[in-house]
């Protein structure tokens, strides 16, 4: 348990993502000099809004170029932070080869990351941002945990190269990066397991997220038949970037963290929208039956294999965040809040 000085810079990768956007707002907000890690600080399209934010901010930001895959390529970043926000991995699932698109960046990434940490001197506490795709795959996972909800001691165990290669990326990324820290004593882990990141993004225009192209699918009549009641946490992206600052700066943080605000479906998600967005745009109001899904899923979406909508559609997530809320103070948005201000984005951006 090490406490960190809040005068001294701090480290975060890939702080042009969508979570860290939010992040690195944040820090810059309180004061703190932000070492801005990013594959090319020359593109304005990518960065442009993070030197935004520092202009209207009593903290300042420092670019450095940095590559998951390039051993080494963190150390200048890294000098003088006593904490390190580990949060660039790869999000996305339409892969052709998993093992070079998600597993090599997510596991090499994150042992570079660490393997760098056990080289400079300074770093006391590195935060990864992990997922609850590390602690399970399916909905239907759930009814295997304890009592029928995850915890922070459940690990995942049905993901593979071959199912769910996302999740697997994450699972073997966060087991690395536990054993990078048992085998050194100066600095400490700790890790923010975001379930569904939703909410709105501070540079909508370069953001391909998942969670985007989820929220186009709500609301441009791809799913105006109905949605799938496809069980999953969601949360909002401002909360996790809020999770990541405290599990930097409690002095007593320790361990991984659930951070997921709703037990919820697409269809819940959807309808949520309805009261605002209801009458302009072709939302969901029914359940898609899961026989019916059953046929045309794989066609329509090569995610939803039979499998797939077998294991999550109409099966409930349940996940358990009380860790979070007792031991770092949490409190999470309303689901409708954080769904209206990310269908809003959208609407400005001309996205739908």
């Amino acid at each position: 348990m090490s406490k960190i000085d809040q005068s001294k810079p701090v480290l975060v990768t890939g702080a042009n993502g969508y979570v860290a956007s939010w992040l690195v707002k944040k820090l810059l907000d309180e004061g703190i000099t932000v070492h801005a890690a990013v594959r090319d600080p020359q593109n304005d399209k990518k960065i442009g809004h993070l030197k935004e934010l520092a202009k209207n901010a009593t903290g300042e930001i420092k670019f450095f170029t940095s590559d998951l895959l390039k051993d080494g390529s963190y150390k200048e970043a890294m000098q003088g932070c006593e904490l390190v926000f580990h949060t660039a991995s790869p999000f996305f699932t339409d892969v052709k080869n998993p093992q070079k698109e998600l597993i090599d960046p997510a596991v090499n990434g994150t042992a570079n990351v660490l393997e760098t940490a056990n080289e400079v001197e300074s770093v006391k506490r590195v935060v990864l941002t992990s997922s609850c795709a590390a602690i399970y795959t399916d909905a239907i996972d759930c009814q295997d945990a304890p009592n029928g909800v995850l915890t922070e001691e459940v690990w995942n165990t049905t993901a593979s190269l071959d199912y769910q290669p996302y999740s697997y990326s994450k699972t073997l990324a966060e087991k690395k990066a536990w054993e990078i820290e048992a085998k050194q004593g100066r600095w400490q882990l700790v890790t923010i397991n975001p379930s569904f990141v939703m909410g709105p993004a501070l540079n909508a225009g370069a953001n391909t997220s998942e969670s985007l192209s989820i929220l186009k699918q709500l609301g441009n009549g791809t799913m105006k038949m109905g949605a799938p009641k496809l069980g999953i946490g969601v949360v909002d992206v401002r909360d996790v970037a809020e999770a990541h600052f405290k599990a930097g700066y409690t002095e007593t943080a320790s361990g991984r963290h659930i951070t997921s605000a709703h037990n919820t479906n697409f269809l819940e998600m959807g309808q949520v929208l309805l009261p605002k967005y209801g009458e302009d745009y072709p939302l969901p109001k029914k359940a898609l039956p899961k026989w019916l899904l059953m046929i045309v899923g794989p066609f329509v979406n090569k995610l939803f294999s039979r499998k797939y909508i077998k294991n999550n559609v109409n099966v409930p997530f349940k996940a358990d965040n009380s860790k979070i809320k007792n031991e770092l103070n949490m409190t999470f948005r309303p689901l409708k809040e954080t769904m209206e201000d990310s269908f809003q984005v959208l609407i400005d951006e001309k996205i739908i």
